[in-house]
């Protein structure tokens, strides 16, 4: 009997163990309060909790942490109202703080950053404020990370999601937006025509030159191959005026050779007469020597018939 009961309380004693046998996982810290006061912070690994007398007062997370707040309204330096909404990135680096720090972090958070935002838009014009987000990003970082360091908090990020401006200013915001649109096409297409023209203007100017180019091109080739044409031509006159005087150098030198008389030389002048007669002059000389034309003529005659007789 007494052995059942040794058994029965190791058994229980082992189990009262083994539940109390606690093991922090990775990224995470439990708060140990011991009879009600803090006593320790567990990190990673295993501990033992004694029963009865510890109690884990909160399970913390390490990590890195998103709170997505929804859009706060928020009035700008000239009076326009719009709202606002924030993504904050926090982290707890103190479990004992962010235990006892604050009753509700997160509430507690997103309150400071409502009267944070609200301070900084209300010293920002409407058009600061939508082109500002990097600087009330950086401003709202630094105010809420100073202002959670006491609650164990380090705030690493704040983006500003969402300006949602009034409905009217919305309106006129996408009238400007389009009428500037338009601007800028209107710009663009002017500086395309205007390009275009003088890419037209610069190609004719171009053609001009090449044109003109090409017909001094033409008046050269043309020059020259008259130039070419008249030399040839003057070659072809001085070759046949060198053989004309050839030909008759050469008759000269056969009448020479021949010992021709009076008569011969007279026939000659007789026949170059003839020729001058055949021309197209309207005026002939005749020599005032009649005597000098009629023993002419008797001389031809005397040939004419000594050659007839020879023929015969």
């Amino acid at each position: 009997m007494e052995f059942i009961i040794g058994a029965v309380l190791a058994i229980l004693a082992l189990l009262l163990v083994v539940v109390n046998i606690k093991i922090v996982p990775q990224s995470n810290a439990y708060v140990v309060e011991r009879l009600g006061a803090y006593h320790t912070t567990w990190e990673t690994g295993l501990h033992l909790k004694i029963p009865l007398f510890d109690r884990i007062a909160k399970k913390v997370t390490l990590k890195e942490l998103v709170v997505d707040f929804p859009p706060q309204p928020v009035i700008t330096k000239d009076n326009v109202t719009m709202k606002i909404d924030t993504v904050v990135y926090y982290q707890i680096t103190d479990a004992k703080l962010y235990t006892y720090g604050v009753a509700q972090p997160i509430v507690a958070i997103e309150n400071l950053t409502a009267t944070t935002l609200r301070n900084i838009i209300g010293q920002l014009e409407l058009d600061e404020t939508l082109t500002s987000r990097d600087l009330i990003n950086t401003q709202m970082r630094s105010i809420l990370d100073e202002a959670t360091d006491p609650w164990g908090i380090k705030v690493n990020r704040v983006e500003v999601k969402n300006i949602l401006p009034p409905k009217d200013i919305q309106e006129a915001m996408e009238k400007q937006m389009r009428a500037e649109r338009e601007r800028r096409e209107s710009i663009l297409r002017a500086e395309g025509e205007k390009r275009a023209a003088i890419l037209t203007a610069e190609g004719r100017k171009e053609a001009v030159i090449l044109d003109a180019e090409a017909d001094k091109r033409s008046a050269i080739l043309r020059a020259e191959a008259k130039k070419e044409a008249q030399i040839r031509e003057a070659e072809g006159e001085a070759e046949a005026i060198l053989k004309v005087q050839q030909a008759t150098a050469h008759g000269l030198e056969m009448i020479k050779k021949a010992d021709a008389n009076q008569a011969v030389l007279t026939i000659k002048s007789f026949e170059a007469l003839v020729k001058v007669a055949n021309g197209n002059a309207t005026k002939m000389i005749i020599p005032s020597d009649l005597g000098s034309v009629a023993n002419l003529v008797a001389s031809i005659s005397e040939v004419a018939n000594f050659s007839k007789d020879k023929t015969e």
